[in-house]
């Protein structure tokens, strides 16, 4: 059993954790999303209601109101990040794949990148590119505590769709075999 290492702040159990996460999962994010990732936590993580929301109604939402149109499509985002990296179960539940919401979080955050001033751009359009790796860590975080983070099937269902290596490592530690598909596809 691992020891529980407390910390200060909030913020500073959080970047831990991420920190923790991001070794566990070989996924270094870069600073700008390791700092938006860790306030993403703190701002949802009291705030259990998120899970009965259906994305795709709050994306379309968001596209269709002006005036808050910014702040809806970064809790879309958000949130899908959220349901892909902590409770990807809920995908099963819903009987959508995982990447249901890794496809609507990343078109939020694109479509956000060209709402937003020059450096929140280059910070949405980052978490666009970049949101599978963010996922990984969320999973990792999520896997810290020895929870099984993802069913075999759901997991070569992620790796198939969006190159997931957290997915990727879990059919690794499943199976001996490689999954089908074009491997290099998702290769850097």
């Amino acid at each position: 059993m691992r020891s529980l290492v407390l910390h200060p702040t909030d913020v500073a159990q959080w970047h831990a954790l991420v920190n923790e996460a991001q070794a566990a999962c070989e996924c270094n994010l870069d600073e700008s999303l390791e700092s938006y990732l860790v306030f993403l936590l703190m701002r949802f993580s009291g705030r259990p209601e998120i899970v009965r929301r259906v994305m795709a109604l709050e994306f379309l939402e968001a596209q269709l109101r002006a005036r808050r149109q910014v702040d809806q499509l970064r809790d879309v985002g958000d949130q899908c990040l959220l349901f892909s990296g902590f409770f990807p179960q809920l995908a099963e539940q819903r009987m959508v794949r995982i990447s249901y919401f890794v496809g609507i979080g990343r078109s939020a955050y694109q479509q956000l990148s060209s709402l937003v001033d020059c450096q929140s751009e280059r910070l949405y359009r980052r978490l666009a590119e970049a949101f599978v790796c963010v996922m990984d860590v969320l999973q990792a975080m999520r896997g810290l505590s020895g929870a099984m983070v993802l069913e075999p099937l759901a997991a070569a269902e992620l790796w198939q769709d969006t190159g997931s290596r957290s997915a990727l490592r879990i059919l690794g530690e499943t199976t001996s075999a490689f999954p089908a598909g074009n491997r290099s596809r998702w290769q850097n």
